[in-house]
């Protein structure tokens, strides 16, 4: 049997929806049930029978941090999909960073150690690899820098990544995958979808930074392959185009049929910016939406080699503009 965690996440739910059109036997943690219309609603986006299907999933109320519930899910479990993770990249989120997505990460890894799981496929993000110098691509060897101004996040997804790397010094057989910005429907509050929310409300202003994009689907279809595949103890970034904001900002808006942003927000105004949100928390309490590691991401010209993984498993990218057009469809009906 599999086990996913974070199965009602954007991408935990994708993934559910190919084990079991593959007909596997799937194990799914949850922690609060509202959160199941999430993936009801991304099934029906490809199947006309998406409530028999969710309720083939043996569903299992869990948190990371729950001895106890992580017991009972770990019964009779050969494979581990980790994909539970807390987003934030506020930094007074730190302490639930940290207790999510490395000590998380750290009881999850011990129990596939404890349990003689097979193997553990854990997806990490982009943000957990180092930064190159300039004009180089990153790559999976890019080393990471403890010294470099990293976001929150950053620092977590690394530190559960050091976690997942013990495990295999202990005998269990892993995997990582890092993806970049991962465009796909289900989700119109939190990550891509947001932003495809955003430029549908109307957005005037773009930055002039660089980003890795990559379609859910050819996440869960790397994941899915390696886990099925020889291949242990090996890190793949999957990244499909190298963009800039601007170009994916203007393909969302054409796929939705709005005018796209024609303003660049400068460097200065995002420093004012951040500022502001940060003075703004401080007096009000409010969330931060601005960070100074998200300002400079923002006007940051990254570029990231995903090729690593065709060397691997029989696997080719997703046309990336035929992705968008299909998400902005989704969210526009």
């Amino acid at each position: 049997m599999v086990l996913v965690t974070g199965g009602t996440g954007f991408v935990g739910a994708h993934l559910l929806f190919k084990l079991l059109n593959e007909k596997q036997t799937v194990r799914a943690i949850y922690r609060n049930k509202k959160k199941f219309d999430i993936v009801k609603r991304i099934f029906s986006y490809y199947s006309k029978n998406a409530e028999a299907l969710f309720n083939t999933v043996d569903w299992v109320k869990a948190d990371l941090n729950d001895i106890p519930a992580l017991t009972q899910a770990f019964k009779d479990i050969t494979h581990v999909y980790h994909c539970a993770a807390f987003v934030s990249f506020e930094p007074d989120k730190f302490d639930v960073l940290h207790k999510t997505n490395i000590e998380g990460t750290a009881n999850i890894v011990n129990f596939c150690i404890a349990n003689s799981i097979t193997k553990l496929c854990y997806i990490s993000s982009i943000a957990a690899i180092g930064k190159p110098k300039p004009g180089e691509i990153t790559t999976e060897n890019t080393a990471w820098n403890p010294e470099a101004d990293n976001s929150v996040y950053a620092i977590t997804k690394y530190g559960a990544e050091l976690e997942v790397w013990r495990g295999t010094q202990e005998g269990l057989n892993a995997v990582i995958i890092n993806p970049g910005v991962i465009i796909g429907p289900g989700i119109w509050n939190c990550g891509s979808g947001s932003i495809i929310k955003t430029v549908h409300n109307g957005l005037k202003y773009y930055t002039k930074g660089s980003v890795g994009y990559v379609a859910v689907n050819d996440v869960v279809n790397t994941m899915v392959l390696l886990m099925q595949s020889e291949v242990k103890n090996e890190r793949f970034i999957i990244v499909s185009n190298n963009w800039s904001y601007k170009k994916f900002l203007t393909y969302c808006a054409d796929a939705l049929g709005v005018k796209p942003p024609k303003k660049e927000a400068k460097m200065w105004l995002l420093q004012i910016g951040w500022r502001l949100d940060w003075l703004t928390h401080k007096i009000t309490g409010k969330r931060r939406k601005l960070t100074k590691q998200l300002a400079d991401s923002l006007v940051s010209q990254s570029q990231f080699n995903g090729d690593k993984i065709k060397a691997f498993v029989d696997f080719e990218y997703s046309n990336l503009e035929k992705e968008i057009q299909e998400t902005c469809d989704f969210f526009l009906n």
